[in-house]
Formats: structure tokens, sequence, C-alpha cells
């Protein structure tokens, strides 16, 4: 990764986003001492502009900043880092420096296609989602049509509690089964947009 850090005298921006929420969680700077401490341990650490040192995020609060991804900007002087937040991020008690909550939205249903999409290509022993693709098509379509009887069950004669439980197993099976056929959750997303009518 060929970073930049001379257009801004060192440092480069790190925008912090959530790994399954996607919501921006704050902004930061690193220097490339801050940037390799934080590729060595895993854990966020900053450059301290007002401080002048580095600085893990977490250190004194104890609320790290996990690292799972990170990326650089097309123009190589930014970065994105993918994170897992252990506690809120904000000094301020605050899940974002904004003032957001950073609670699961329909974005984790892309988060989960993506883990699919990997589970499929490198087909790992032992994970359930591998069993069910080399189980086929057939197998596959049927574990559709069972968790939809089961969710129809739960809706009618069950509790809501159990209602929510199947019908999570229906949105996981049913994205199992689009994307053995090539297919994402977004696309039937880009198909009801195409139905609906203000």
């Amino acid at each position: 990764m060929e970073i930049d850090f001379e257009k801004m005298g060192g440092l480069v921006p790190a925008i912090i986003q959530d790994n399954i929420t996607r919501k921006v969680l704050m902004l930061g700077f690193m220097n490339k001492e801050a940037y390799d401490k934080t590729v060595e341990t895993g854990k966020v650490t900053f450059w301290s502009r007002t401080r002048k040192c580095l600085w893990t995020k977490g250190e004194t609060s104890g609320n790290f900043l996990n690292v799972r991804d990170i990326k650089l900007d097309c123009d190589g002087d930014t970065l994105l880092i993918k994170v897992k937040p252990e506690g809120p991020v904000c000094h301020t008690g605050s899940d974002t420096c904004w003032g957001e909550e950073n609670s699961v939205d329909l974005n984790f249903l892309s988060y989960l296609q993506d883990f699919i999409d990997k589970r499929h290509r490198e087909m790992p022993e032992g994970s359930y989602t591998t069993s069910l693709f080399k189980s086929g098509v057939n197998r596959m379509a049927q574990k559709v049509g069972e968790e939809a009887v089961e969710t129809v069950i739960e809706a009618t004669n069950g509790t809501d509690d159990r209602l929510i439980y199947e019908a999570s197993d229906l949105i996981y099976h049913l994205i199992v089964l689009l994307t053995s056929k090539g297919h994402r959750f977004e696309e039937l997303a880009s198909e009801l947009v195409k139905r609906h009518k203000e």
C-alpha cells in the first residue's frame, strides 16, 4: 500500500467505519508510525496533533477499535479503516463523534451478503454455509421452503420472538440460495425500487 504521507506534512486522514453497521464512527490522523503500529497490533492508533504523540484509541478508556480491514483511497492520501469497536467511540460517551447511535440497520444485510459470498469463494471446512453450498441448489431451495413454512406457522400460531427467529432463518437461507445462483440480495432491493410507486 503506497500511502502519500507527504501531501499533508506527514499525516493522512483515517476515516473509521464500523465493519458491520457501516456507520462512520470518527475521523483521526495517522503518520507512518501510527499506521505501522495499527497494522502490527490490530488496534487503531492515531497521531495526536495536540499532544504530538502516538495515541492508541482505547488505551485509557478500554474502548479499542479492532481493525477488520484497511483501504486506501484513489489518491493514496486517505485511509478507510473498518473496525469492530469495543464500546462507545467518542470521548463524550456517544457511539460516534457525530452523536449518532451505532445500531444495526439494513446495511447489515449487505455485510451478511459479503460474508456469504466469501464463504462461497473459499468454502471453508466445518462451516454450515459451506455445507449448504455443497448440498446443491435443490437442497438450498428446499431449506428456503422449510424456513418459509416455519415463518408462516410462527406468524399464525406462535410467538413474536419465534416469528423473528424463523424469519431471520428464512432471509439467511434465501441469501445463500441467491448467492449459489450468482445473484445478490441487493438485486431484490433494486427490483422492489422499480415496482415502488410514490
